[in-house]
């Protein structure tokens, strides 16, 4: 579920190339996408996300596809021939360098599940992605505080709000990780306190940052709040502020990244 605005962008689809791919913690790879397309990219910061089309074969397509990516978009894709067409995936832009035209993109990697994880761990220099820009989910409204909670897959998001939050910002950002390894350096204003929360082997996934959020004291204002990543932890995390704590719904971002089985 998620209450997050799609806006979409003139660029349409931006087909660009693996440049560079790093491994850079346990749980994470870091692939930096380049290319002359990238010259007309829309650069908002925060969470800004996007649509990734990743190559499933050596002749996979992109010139076909929409450049909106809404319901009439993902209808034309549905009718592309299997054999050729991308597999299409929502990812966060870490950070994007107009001066050098390129893109990073941090990729959560757990085995051999999915696509795009394992893709990106095979670290595919020269392997040619498009990305379909979908603006951002986190539209604050005025309050005194602002509360993010997300987990691994939700960190890139957080920790690019957090870089562009307004330097006089207060507040709290909860960030779970199945591993303390992959926690990342943070641009936070000196106001927002970043919470690090490791969950325990074979714990319910978000389960411990909902716990964190629940024993958080009260929050002594108005708050807004962004909540991201495993399903059951954005809506939990929405639920609990506007029902135990009395934060107006609209005040309240939140959208699952996934699914735990």
């Amino acid at each position: 579920m998620s209450n997050i605005e799609i806006t979409h962008a003139t660029t349409g689809v931006v087909e660009v190339e693996v440049a560079r791919a790093t491994r850079i913690s346990p749980h994470f790879v870091r692939l930096t996408v380049a290319g002359d397309e990238l010259a007309g990219w829309r650069h908002l910061g925060f969470d800004q996300w996007f649509r990734l089309a990743v190559p499933v074969a050596d002749d996979t397509r992109f010139d076909n596809l929409s450049g909106t990516y809404d319901m009439a978009g993902y209808l034309r894709y549905l009718t592309l021939p299997r054999s050729t067409r991308p597999v299409i995936r929502n990812y966060t832009v870490r950070e994007f360098r107009s001066d050098a035209l390129e893109l990073d993109i941090d990729f959560v990697v757990h085995g051999d599940g999915g696509i795009a994880g394992p893709w990106a761990e095979s670290l595919p220099v020269g392997s040619s992605v498009a990305l379909i820009d979908q603006g951002c989910g986190y539209r604050p409204v005025e309050a005194e505080r602002t509360l993010l909670v997300g987990d691994e897959s939700a960190m890139p998001a957080v920790l690019g709000i957090l870089r562009d939050l307004p330097r006089d910002a207060r507040g709290d950002a909860l960030i779970e990780l199945a591993d303390i390894d992959d926690r990342q350096h943070v641009e936070a204003p000196d106001g927002v306190d970043v919470h690090w929360i490791v969950r325990r082997p074979g714990e319910v996934p978000g389960a411990a940052a909902l716990g964190h959020l629940r024993q958080l004291p009260d929050f002594g204002g108005s708050v807004y709040a962004f909540a991201a990543g495993e399903s059951k932890l954005a809506t939990g995390a929405r639920r609990h502020l506007v029902g135990e704590r009395g934060v107006p719904k609209g005040d309240v971002t939140f959208c699952g990244y996934w699914r735990a089985h």
